[in-house]
């Protein structure tokens, strides 16, 4: 709901609170007034939703809509900042909410306690300006960039993975490219590691959260040139930033209805699995085999050092990812592989896919386990 025109004014407590930005001469009266009736929607409310969310609270943004289904973990205060060691246990919405309005009691929080689906994403976002996609998985990106394209909203975009982000502006205008411009189809989820298994440097999701919201205060005060048509990558290990140019396709705009996207990512698993052509084996069936056969069989651990020593497969070698990646184990491997069967397992077979993919192109063949060390353990309960 837009507010009306005397609501628009700015009240003695709104000029001094936000009084740096009405000195600036390119926001002024009239670009905080924007802020104060404009309204952006976060998807996620995790590392990226967290800075995002409480800099535009900060900015003044009138409205502020948040969709997330979670609840408050340990591990996710190393780098979601809007919750704290209190909010563990609570949903992540009703956190954040808790800390916007202790930021600006007169934002409005609308929350979303629920998954962002085909069925309820256009309900959803219709009624907001920007659409702040913060969300850590493909299927929610590609829902949020058609939704987005339905709408006519723009959508600006955020990445991490462990120590390099990235951020774009997708459907600003007519022709703009969106996310179908950056990867057309999905990649295969099996040879993504998810955060919780590659890890994620604390800062980073603050850096780009914090441009998320730099660009939707940019957009709605009409300001500066936005990340149209570019994509700014980051890495904090280098501490460097590089653009690059996103071209738009026409094709990737013609998007008049929403699809099952969960199938749409997992269509392209099933392909990819057969590009790749590596074995697999349930976890029953490597219990059988390392009980008939163990002294044939060569089990590699692709996790960490400290995952592995937490829970690993009684008999496995710990040879992370890494290292293969790096190339620095492979002649170890070849040497270990030349007499026995391979086997590679992770926390729940990605990484060990991915490793194998690698050793297959170096000539050494091996069988993934299914699952990882999650599956093993289940089958061992059970």
């Amino acid at each position: 709901m837009e507010q009306s025109k005397n609501e628009a004014n700015l009240n003695l407590d709104e000029l001094a609170r936000y009084a740096r930005h009405i000195s600036l001469p390119e926001i002024g009266i009239t670009g905080q007034k924007n802020l104060k009736t404009s309204s952006v929607a976060c998807i996620g409310t995790g590392g990226l939703g967290s800075p995002l969310l409480i800099y535009l609270a900060a900015a003044g943004i009138g409205r502020i809509g948040i969709v997330d289904f979670d609840v408050v973990e340990y591990s996710n205060l190393q780098r979601q900042i809007i919750h704290t060691t209190n909010s563990i246990g609570l949903l992540k919405t009703d956190s954040a909410k808790q800390h916007i309005l202790k930021i600006n009691p007169s934002c409005q929080v609308d929350l979303f306690n629920q998954k962002l689906t085909s069925g309820n994403a256009l309900e959803i976002l219709r009624t907001y300006d920007v659409i702040c996609d913060c969300s850590d998985n493909f299927p929610t990106r590609y829902l949020i960039n058609d939704a987005c394209i339905i709408l006519k909203k723009p959508n600006i975009y955020g990445s991490i993975a462990r120590f390099e982000g990235q951020v774009s502006v997708f459907n600003l205008k007519e022709d703009s490219p969106n996310y179908r411009d950056l990867i057309p189809t999905p990649p295969p989820q099996e040879l993504i590691p998810s955060c919780s298994e590659a890890g994620v440097m604390g800062i980073l999701p603050g850096i780009i959260g914090t441009i998320q919201a730099a660009e939707a205060i940019k957009i709605i005060t009409n300001i500066g040139f936005p990340l149209n048509g570019r994509i700014l990558i980051f890495n904090a290990l280098k501490m460097s930033f590089k653009e690059l140019t996103l071209k738009s396709s026409p094709e990737n705009r013609n998007i008049s209805k929403l699809i099952d996207y969960t199938s749409f990512c997992a269509e392209v698993k099933v392909k990819n699995e057969v590009d790749l052509n590596i074995k697999s084996i349930s976890v029953k069936e490597l219990k059988t085999l390392l009980s008939q056969a163990s002294k044939e069989t060569l089990l590699i651990d692709v996790r960490n050092q400290i995952e592995h020593h937490e829970c690993s497969i009684s008999g496995s070698r710990l040879i992370p990812l890494n290292t293969i990646e790096s190339g620095e184990s492979i002649n170890e491997i070849k040497i270990l592989a030349s007499q026995k069967n391979l086997y590679v397992f992770c926390k729940s077979g990605k990484r060990s896919l991915r490793a194998l993919g690698l050793l297959k192109k170096r000539g050494i063949q091996g069988t993934n386990i299914e699952g990882g060390i999650e599956a093993w353990n289940k089958e061992n309960i059970n």
